[in-house]
């Protein structure tokens, strides 16, 4: 169940409002548990039982490494013991199958097998592995009700797709928490935003990026300004498919009394390549800052170690992201970028021409970039790339009228994924607020432009359009 469906929309959402708000204060979270539960189970039957046994074994992890620190002994066993059940879990839902099929390429071995991912684990495996550090740490008390833990880890909103939660960020709100008018409002608005910015933009571009990306399968040499036009579709994609999706996530957080920190920051406003990590889902950077970089050494230590430790990280936040060569790559080419950044361009000390042609550059390397992400394979990949800055020796004559078909089918739709990628709107919005008519008319255009908004992007469900969720595979 994806929150961009009229499943989700119009009949489990509402019946879980109703429920939750009609319920006893004490049964709330048992609302919330059951219905995320629900949730997950209705996509996910069987896989259901991985994440309860995942929240099973980090409670009692969790208790174990608060007693042995209690009681003056050395608990470090017991959390690498925790690391390993939490990874070792992710390693065979998630990269077994690859690392067999890779051993048998080279080895010839005949035993490879297929898994199937269940969704979110990257993400709830992350979010309890992070619980128990942080207790092994004592930054949080250990939670002694397993259903509060449960609710932590399982929460709809957030289980599929982030943002990451951290549980000192929620630990109060579990306990105890509060929704006035002003912050369900809040939420609805931000649901809806989400929501639109989902179906109406990122399932539109979504259209044009796979088939430039399935022609380029098939044909093998295409036009160097097709083959931008696809990536850059598909940069615009999963940016508000994901951005959409934690928007949604957080509006959903708001309903039900919970905030959660910003997962995205205009990250195509982004002046250098570390800025755009700074802006581009904050809550994975965050978590292999705190996690991995952090516990290396981060940046204070040799110029030598910090390579590494940038290059520990980036190499798992690429694994993380999936299975695949072509994620690996794709943080490794992260990775030499940011070490160029750091150590030798420095581009926050350049004269402020040399800071535009970088904002230029980092833009680039970033579409560029993404279009070894959206690739089957590294070979698939590797030759987009190298094609987008004249690898292919013709232009397929077809070019031109895919172009035209595109520009005229998706022109639109391409405008405002970069004008909203701007914070323009929220700067004429804050402008209106100073001039009392433009704040009247705002005060009631705004309702209306978001319910047509919103019609809009129900009509493209009802129609049954495209509706892809990227992250899903991760």
């Amino acid at each position: 169940m994806v929150f961009s469906s009229l499943l989700f929309t119009f009949f489990f959402l509402p019946v879980v409002l109703i429920l939750y708000y009609l319920s006893k204060k004490g049964m709330k979270n048992y609302i919330l548990l059951a219905a995320s539960l629900f949730f997950y189970g209705y996509g996910e039957p069987v896989f259901v039982f991985v994440m309860l046994a995942s929240i099973l074994i980090n409670y009692g992890l969790a208790l174990l490494i608060d007693r042995v620190r209690s009681g003056g002994g050395h608990a470090r066993p017991h959390l690498a013991l925790a690391v390993i059940v939490n990874l070792g879990l992710l390693f065979v839902f998630k990269y077994l199958s690859f690392t067999l099929r890779t051993i048998d390429h080279f080895f010839h071995t005949g035993r490879v097998i297929e898994i199937a991912l269940p969704i979110g684990i990257s993400f709830f495996t992350f979010q309890a592995l992070s619980y128990v550090i942080d207790v092994y740490r004592g930054t949080v008390p250990v939670q002694k009700n397993p259903m509060y833990l449960a609710l932590y880890i399982s929460f709809f909103p957030q289980l599929i797709a982030g943002p990451i939660v951290r549980y000192h960020t929620i630990e109060q709100q579990i306990r105890e928490r509060s929704v006035n008018l002003e912050k369900f409002s809040d939420g609805a608005r931000r649901f809806l935003y989400g929501f639109c910015k989902k179906v109406l933009i990122a399932n539109n571009l979504s259209v044009v990026a796979t088939r430039v990306f399935d022609i380029t399968n098939v044909q093998g040499e295409i036009g160097t300004v097709f083959l931008w036009m696809g990536a850059l579709a598909y940069t615009l994609q999963i940016y508000y498919d994901f951005s959409g999706y934690s928007d949604m996530a957080i509006g959903l957080g708001k309903l039900f009394g919970f905030t959660f920190e910003e997962n995205f920051r205009d990250p195509y406003m982004c002046d250098s390549v570390t800025d755009y990590w700074r802006r581009w889902h904050i809550s994975l950077g965050s978590w292999f800052r705190d996690y991995v970089y952090f516990p290396l050494g981060g940046s204070r230590c040799t110029v030598v170690k910090q390579i590494r430790n940038l290059l520990v990280v980036w190499a798992l936040t690429g694994i993380w992201h999936g299975a695949n060569w072509t994620f690996f790559i794709w943080g490794l080419l992260y990775f030499v970028m940011l070490v160029l950044e750091k150590f030798i361009v420095k581009p926050s000390a350049r004269p402020l021409p040399f800071r535009i042609l970088w904002r230029i550059v980092s833009l680039t390397y970033i579409v560029w970039c993404f279009a070894l992400f959206n690739s089957q394979t590294f070979t698939a990949g590797r030759n987009y790339m190298r094609g987008m800055f004249g690898g292919y020796t013709a232009l397929e004559a077809a070019d031109p009228l895919y172009l035209s078909y595109f520009v005229r089918e998706f022109g639109i739709y391409f405008v405002m994924a970069i004008v909203l990628a701007t914070p323009v709107f929220r700067w004429f919005s804050a402008q209106a607020d100073k001039i009392r008519p433009l704040s009247y008319v705002k005060t009631f255009a705004q309702p209306l432009f978001s319910g047509f908004l919103f019609l809009w992007a129900v009509s493209f469900l009802i129609l049954g359009v495209h509706n892809p969720f990227i992250y899903f595979n991760f």
